[in-house]
């Protein structure tokens, strides 16, 4: 300002003063001393631990937090650094400014973290100063994973996992929904049933919040019991072992309902022949005659609970002749579906007969004139259904569609790997029912929930889709593929993208 002004102002200069210990021209501070020399008169870091012993558990790979927490860290992650900081004694004294990891060799147990703190010496001057602090680790299993080894069977908890329907499509879905939130991660053990899985946990708490969030992916009813293991009479200690029943509500996605005479009631009068659109934590049910829909959760069912008339194993595959649309599009539960009046003749009967059906379809939207469809046969299925008999006069459609097929095109990329995979559970296989599970059946079926979600994005939400590195796209296949073919878009399955693979990799990927 006083420049600007044209003002004369005289700058302050700041003098020097010798050290009063070498002599050395420095500026002044309050001990009158250069830094060599503070420091060669003053250590900070005396009696600041420069060793500290950390007890690991090379099984789940975490560290103790006395007295009795365990924590679960990665080798140079913030909170290993936190951990390593906080175990350190008499830091209060001086005040830390900043702290990072020095490598070490992995195998040699030892952590080392450079500290660099400030602490006020003689007549108020601050001194700064970094120091090295190592941590040796010693091998201590934590009690879950000494527990484990001792005993693997050794549970407090099991949750058993049921569905009573003839095929496993179920718990590949819930496997999937399980590994993307990490519901499985307290369990120690998971055993592959016939009919269902069986997860074993440590605690009964954890086991409790397994069912809870079962309870909010699918409709379920469950009930629990406990064991008396063993129990101690002079300090009143008891040891049960808890097992939680859960039942999976045994209507599934595309199946056909027949609603109970009372349940149709109770929701406005729908149906009473109504598809599964949608399972969740309720059962999204929708009318392909009419397109009214309804949504009717867990309580709802298991209070007046009913099977399913026909299921996806007895689909019959269909081609479509003629398509009139009747309606526009209808959003129903997060779907798309449009009426229309469609003639279809069945792919078996090609060559037979010329047997043509004449039905009104939900598929409108889709279905277009030589296009192949997936639906019920009720003109040649023997139902022997006891809600359906209660119904006097109900006229039968002769055949109801469920989806559009893509086998005839999906005939080019047999063989082929897909772009994308899915990571599994770790579970083993009862010896006593390993008979019983068919191998080649759930194959087939695991095949068909993979097509699935392939057809459906909103069946993919919950999912976690990984890139397969050992699919190699060629030019050719994507000629001949076609665009009609559903496929997983590429920005959906970028989890477990290794940032190191090459742009050109990446560009045939894109292509």
């Amino acid at each position: 300002m006083a420049e600007e002004a044209g003002m004369f102002r005289v700058h302050q200069t700041i003098g020097s003063v010798l050290c009063c210990k070498c002599g050395v021209p420095m500026a002044p501070n309050a001990a009158n001393m250069c830094v060599k020399c503070l420091r060669s008169e003053v250590d900070i870091t005396e009696g600041l631990q420069k060793h500290v012993i950390i007890m690991h558990c090379p099984e789940c790979d975490t560290y103790l937090q006395p007295p009795r927490t365990w924590i679960k860290a990665q080798l140079e992650s913030k909170e290993l650094l936190t951990f390593c900081v906080k175990r350190l004694k008499n830091l209060n004294k001086v005040r830390l400014v900043h702290a990072e990891f020095v490598w070490t060799e992995p195998h040699s147990k030892r952590i080392k973290v450079r500290l660099r703190v400030q602490k006020e010496v003689l007549n108020g001057a601050i001194l700064e100063q970094a120091y090295v602090v190592e941590y040796v680790q010693q091998d201590h299993m934590c009690d879950s994973c000494s527990r484990a080894q001792a005993n693997p069977d050794q549970w407090v908890a099991s949750v058993q996992l049921r569905q009573h329907v003839s095929h496993r499509r179920t718990f590949f879905y819930l496997e999937q929904v399980i590994l993307r939130h990490d519901a499985a991660a307290s369990c120690i053990k998971i055993t592959q049933l016939d009919q269902g899985v069986d997860f074993f946990f440590a605690n009964r708490s954890h086991a409790v919040k397994f069912v809870e969030f079962l309870g909010k992916v699918a409709p379920i009813k469950s009930r629990n019991d406990k064991q008396l293991v063993s129990h101690d009479s002079k300090s009143n200690n008891y040891n049960y072992k808890y097992t939680f029943s859960v039942e999976i509500c045994p209507i599934c996605r595309e199946d056909l309902i027949c609603l109970p005479p009372k349940v149709a009631t109770s929701l406005g009068n729908l149906g009473p022949l109504v598809l599964c659109a949608k399972v969740s934590n309720s059962l999204s049910l929708v009318d392909p005659f009419t397109l009214r829909h309804c949504f009717m959760d867990a309580d709802q069912y298991w209070r007046a609970s009913f099977s399913s008339l026909l299921s996806s194993r007895q689909l019959v595959e269909y081609i479509v002749l003629d398509v009139e649309l009747v309606s526009s599009e209808v959003h129903v539960g997060g779907s798309k579906f449009a009426l229309a009046d469609a003639q279809v003749a069945r792919v078996s009967d090609f060559g037979k007969n010329d047997k043509i059906f004449n039905i009104r379809t939900h598929l409108g939207h889709i279905l277009s004139p030589g296009d192949y469809a997936l639906g019920y046969d009720l003109y040649g299925a023997n139902t022997n259904d006891i809600q359906l008999d209660k119904y006097k006069g109900l006229i039968l459609p002769e055949a109801i569609l469920i989806k559009k097929s893509y086998e005839e095109k999906r005939q080019k990329r047999r063989g082929k790997p897909r772009p994308w995979k899915l990571k599994s559970l770790n579970m083993e296989v009862d010896i006593s029912n390993r008979a019983k599970i068919d191998e080649e059946k759930m194959n087939k079926e695991y095949e068909e929930f993979l097509k699935d979600l392939e057809e459906n994005p909103e069946l993919r939400f919950n999912i976690s889709l990984y890139r397969n590195k050992e699919y190699q796209p060629s030019e050719m296949a994507s000629v001949t593929d076609g665009e009609d073919v559903p496929s997983v878009p590429l920005e959906e399955f970028f989890a477990n993208l290794d940032l190191d693979d090459d742009v050109d990799d990446y560009e045939s990927m894109k292509q």
